[in-house]
């Protein structure tokens, strides 16, 4: 053993040794392949700098990245049955449960918060479209429920984003119970006065469609979200016919009087911060974090600056 075997071949070895890259730094577009850094695509929100496609993104991110300072609160969802028809498929319904807990980090496809948008107090609520396709079962009716009644006894406007694939099917019929549920949480906001907005992400398809997904009083959209009751590909197979280009997607749905506004990701904090505050009836909303000036202030300023203008003309 020498100098040479000790220090100088494990030096070598430790240059040309070909280092392990975690996978997860990386991330392929799905729409037009480009690689992506994980940190920049994450800093835009999920959305592919190349061609502009919005990727998933649960709902505690988008909550981060939608309230102030990403400080937001959540709001306790009453606990629904954990499996009142004894479902069994593939697997048993709580094991899928489980695995979807699991793989998400979160109890249930929806969370609610309570939070400030621009100064601008609301409750928002989220599906999540990884927890089982985002499924309407009754937690997700007792979650749309339990943001009404915050935004009721707050006096906020709710802002719900949804993402489903239509109702869970291990619950049956109390799935489908819950399209009148959240149509009656809906009609509580309205009776109070309080402004619903909606944003559609993809997919939102199924009896969220024919419920609370398209009450609101204002109705936005990502770019190139999948939004219907029935899918393209079932409507084909039944009228035996080709469907437009690009038929149930926002844009089209915007076209055709649907939508109200389709709004990228990264533009949609502001979107909803100017929508709530006209709404309620506020003022634009202040850019920075000094207070507005006071009509006093005001009036002051303007007696200052009209004794300046007379000095100068003397």
């Amino acid at each position: 053993m020498n100098w040479i075997t000790n220090y100088v071949r494990p030096r070598i070895n430790s240059i040309f040794s070909r280092r392990e890259v975690p996978e997860n730094l990386w991330r392929k577009c799905d729409e037009c392949g480009t690689m992506l850094f994980h940190r920049e695509l994450s800093d835009n929100l999920n959305v592919c700098n190349n061609c502009g496609h919005h990727m998933h993104i649960t709902p505690r991110d988008r909550f981060l990245a939608l309230f102030d300072s990403g400080v937001f609160t959540e709001v306790a969802v009453p606990e629904p049955l954990a499996d009142p028809l004894k479902f069994r498929d593939q697997k048993r319904y709580p094991d899928r449960m489980k695995a979807a807990q699991k793989k998400t980090s979160e109890k249930e496809a929806m969370l609610v918060a309570v939070g400030e948008i621009g100064r601008t107090p609301i409750v928002a609520a989220a599906q999540d479209f990884s927890f089982m396709g985002g499924s309407m079962g009754m937690f997700v009716g007792n979650a749309i429920i339990a943001a009404a009644e915050e935004a009721v006894k707050l006096k906020r406007p709710l802002v719900l984003f949804s993402a489903a694939g239509g109702a869970r099917m291990q619950e049956g019929i109390l799935s489908l119970m819950q399209m009148p549920r959240t149509t009656v949480a809906v009609q509580m906001l309205k009776e109070a006065g309080l402004p619903y907005i909606v944003v559609l992400t993809h997919p939102t398809t199924g009896g969220v469609t024919a419920s609370y997904a398209m009450l609101g009083d204002v109705h936005i959209s990502e770019p190139n979200a999948l939004i219907c009751f029935a899918g393209p590909r079932v409507i084909e197979q039944t009228i035996r016919e080709k469907l437009p280009e690009g038929f149930q997607r926002a844009e089209y749905l915007l076209d055709h009087g649907m939508l109200d506004r389709v709004t990228p990701r990264t533009e949609m904090r502001a979107e909803l911060i100017t929508i709530t505050r006209m709404l309620l009836g506020l003022s634009p909303q202040i850019v920075g974090d000094l207070p507005a000036p006071d009509e006093d202030a005001k009036a002051a300023n303007g007696a200052d600056d009209a004794a300046e203008t007379s000095s100068a003309d003397s």
